[in-house]
């Protein structure tokens, strides 16, 4: 019914726009159909020589995408705002949304949350904007697209009315959870906090007893998050690799802390002292692992996931419970982490709670790397 001429060239900057309207032109000589060119709606307004060439513009309205993302309280707005400036400029062409959408997995962009819910939220208040107002338009996408995590970050698996094995995911009507597989979770992470208070055995004091079972309880959190993240956004065998690399290190860290509170005797005793011994290391893998994720979150943040669930744990322990460790590398490890707070949340903007988390648990990781420091030096 229709032939689009290119999709989002001009933002790729494969092509000028004198460059494609010329080729839209050529096109048109050669079909009965309407001619079109597909980009996001900024492109448009940055190449004003494409318009006169085309029959209908296909403009593509993805808020989370935006250089000024938006939320999903403001998302509709947003979208119907930036098609009623088209309807005027470009009248009496016809617009069409060539890509709308929202996406239910990911990392969060300023305010703009991936989830389930919001993709429901997004979609169902957009079809009926878009039917009352007869808008012509197509809803990205079909189905989840794992393929996309390479290039886009993991969000971009995750844009589909139903998941890559074509279930539906509660987009268009009905109920939505945004974590779909919370029992399968919660039962994982309960097995690992009864785990962990049978490894433990008898708590050393009436105020271990009490400590116990919220330790195991936290780092059995820590772990069923992070697992349930790793799930949606490990994309490639080395960031599998990283993540079962802290899933190791906080199963290790969950183990030292837990027998550091309970009556050792036999097994337990031996494996502390083990432990214990290499408690140094344990703490600079984790401020490793921080160091490394913190640069990535400041220089190279966009298809990047929030490690805010790794590191909480060895973050919380070693900060209370500090550990010697090699003082040159700690002060290098906790000065990266540390500078770099403030410029990943000015990245990613005051409103971004998964920056504030991140930005905590940061806090947190440089001062327990700092009190290391200072007990190496006392000592």
């Amino acid at each position: 019914s229709a032939v689009i001429v290119g999709n989002e060239a001009l933002l790729r900057k494969e092509v000028t726009g004198e460059r494609l309207a010329a080729l839209i032109g050529q096109v048109k000589r050669q079909v009965k159909v309407p001619v079109t060119y597909a980009d996001v709606w900024e492109f448009w307004l940055q190449h004003p020589q494409v318009a006169p060439a085309v029959d209908f513009l296909t403009i593509h309205l993805l808020p989370y995408w935006e250089d000024d993302p938006r939320g999903i309280d403001d998302a509709l707005a947003h979208v119907a705002e930036v098609h009623q400036v088209f309807a005027n400029r470009f009248a009496p062409k016809d617009i069409f949304i060539g890509e709308t959408g929202w996406p239910s997995e990911g990392r969060q962009r300023e305010t703009a949350i991936p989830s389930r819910a919001n993709e429901a939220r997004f979609v169902r208040g957009f079809v009926a904007m878009a039917e009352a107002n007869g808008w012509h338009y197509n809803l990205i996408e079909a189905f989840d697209q794992p393929w996309k995590r390479a290039n886009e970050g993991a969000v971009g698996g995750y844009w589909g009315l139903f998941d890559a094995d074509r279930q539906d995911k509660g987009v268009l009507e009905g109920p939505v959870s945004n974590l779909h597989y919370w029992p399968q979770w919660l039962l994982a992470s309960a097995a690992l906090m009864a785990a962990m208070l049978v490894f433990a055995g008898r708590p050393a004091s009436a105020a271990s007893a009490l400590l116990l079972p919220l330790l195991a309880a936290f780092g059995a959190a820590c772990l069923g998050l992070w697992g349930e993240l790793m799930r949606t956004h490990a994309r490639f065998a080395g960031e599998w690799l990283w993540a079962v690399s802290l899933a190791g290190l906080n199963l290790l860290v969950l183990a030292h802390a837990v027998l550091a509170l309970a009556r050792r005797a036999g097994w337990r005793e031996r494996l502390f002292a083990g432990l214990q011994a290499r408690a140094g290391w344990l703490l600079l893998a984790a401020g490793f692992a921080a160091a490394v994720s913190m640069l990535a979150m400041v220089f190279d943040p966009r298809y990047r996931s929030f490690p805010t669930a790794a590191l909480a744990l060895p973050a919380v322990v070693y900060l209370l419970r500090p550990v010697p460790a090699a003082r040159a590398e700690v002060a290098l490890l906790a000065f990266i982490v540390g500078a770099g707070v403030m410029p990943q949340l000015y990245r990613e903007g005051l409103e971004n709670q998964q920056a504030w988390g991140w930005a905590l648990v940061s806090v947190l990781m440089t001062a327990a790397l700092w009190r290391s420091l200072r007990l190496r030096k006392a000592r």
